[in-house]
């Protein structure tokens, strides 16, 4: 999930935000001095192209040249190419850059035939290529997980070579069979079977290259899963800081929310609950501890830039609301995180403080869905009780 969708950039100003990166990792994005990588639609693009100009000519390429949707031409180089009977299979190594893809490294395969379809270029998904199980998607239902602009760019970059032999196209058609040997391997590490992708990886891309660390590829990603979940008639969603707190709410709900109604928000908060908004959804719960929803009951929109720490006095604030004395008060506002807030108010067994700030938080978030949807914030201590909620049921 972590491919670049240019798309989102606008809506991003209604949340901007970080994943939690390394200290390095942020310095060197402060530098601009992060390696932008391609995504697998233009890998599959480029080993495609190899593989059809070693079917029309014999020869084995050792780099191609891709267009890119913009306009951009970039230079992939080719790992290996296999000639089959009646066939050539080229493959492209997946380069992410400096983004933490789970797809980086992997082999990218395209296989190209000639078939008696004059004149067409079919597209289709072998192995490692997940199949399409569930609407939402923009897909259809039992086709491989290949998204128009890969296919856009494959057909484009296929008709580049094939101008040159104009009478070949014109006696036959083409097949290109996209395969990704370890894809299904990798999948599971992705959000693709909670999206109803089965069997492997997704050939994507919009813009062709991917953004180390992007924030709208996060972002993309929470649209896609509120996509197929509304696909399935869901209008209820649980909003999730992380894969920890969404295991908690599945203890906590059981089976009354089906997996399609589950996606992890990160740090985009106010973004996801906006989006919930825009689309119809009519009631979100928000899922987390207590450092991430201090911070959005304090109004942060950037949870994990420098920056954005929670504030003790903000939190010593709700305490005293909460009938705190004022020894625990001072001790608050000299704590080091809000876990050490969380352990001196259990300590001294303050009440109703954890749903001050869920009652907070579900007030900030208010304001990214006018007032009109539905928002009950929970609260889970680090072993998975629900000590915050509101409102009180």
């Amino acid at each position: 999930m972590s491919e670049s969708d240019e798309k989102v950039t606008n809506d991003l100003s209604i949340a901007e935000s970080e994943q939690d990166l390394p200290q390095e990792v942020k310095e060197k994005k402060l530098k601009g001095q992060l390696k932008t990588g391609y995504t697998t639609g233009t890998s599959a693009t480029a080993a495609s192209k190899s593989a059809l100009i070693a079917l029309l000519t014999g020869k084995i390429v050792e780099n191609v040249q891709v267009t890119l949707p913009k306009g951009k031409i970039v230079t992939l180089k080719i790992a290996w190419t296999k000639i089959h009977e009646n066939s050539i299979t080229s493959a492209v190594i997946k380069d992410g850059g400096d983004d933490p893809d789970v797809t980086h490294g992997a082999e990218i395969c395209s296989t190209v035939e000639f078939t008696n379809n004059k004149g067409n270029v079919q597209i289709i998904g072998g192995t490692g290529v997940g199949k399409v199980t569930k609407p939402g998607l923009g897909l259809l239902l039992g086709h491989a997980a290949i998204n128009p602009t890969p296919i856009k760019m494959i057909c484009e970059s296929m008709h580049e070579v094939l101008d040159l032999y104009p009478e070949l196209i014109e006696k036959q058609g083409l097949k290109i069979t996209i395969s990704v040997p370890n894809g299904e391997e990798i999948a599971k590490k992705t959000d693709n079977p909670r999206l109803g992708i089965l069997g492997g990886i997704s050939i994507l891309g919009t813009t062709g290259i991917v953004l180390p660390y992007s924030t709208a590829s996060f972002a993309a990603a929470i649209r896609q899963s509120l996509d197929v979940g509304i696909a399935l008639k869901a209008d209820t969603f649980i909003l999730t800081t992380g894969g920890r707190s969404e295991d908690f709410c599945k203890n906590l709900f059981g089976d009354t929310y089906p997996d399609h109604c589950y996606v992890q928000m990160g740090d985009f908060a106010g973004y996801s609950v906006k989006q919930c908004h825009d689309k119809g959804v009519k009631k979100v719960f928000i899922a987390g501890f207590i450092g991430k929803l201090t911070k959005i009951a304090m109004g942060v929109k950037q949870t994990h830039v420098r920056g954005s720490h929670v504030s003790m006095e903000f939190m010593a604030n709700l305490a005293e609301r909460a009938g705190a004395f004022e020894d625990i008060l001072g001790l608050i506002r000299e704590a080091n995180t809000a876990r050490h807030v969380s352990e001196i108010v259990d300590s001294h067994k303050v009440k109703g403080f954890y749903d001050l700030i869920c009652r907070n938080a579900a007030s900030q978030l208010s304001n990214y869905s006018k007032n009109e949807l539905s928002i009950e914030v929970i609260m889970f201590d680090f072993k998975g009780y629900t000590i915050g909620k509101f409102p009180k049921n």
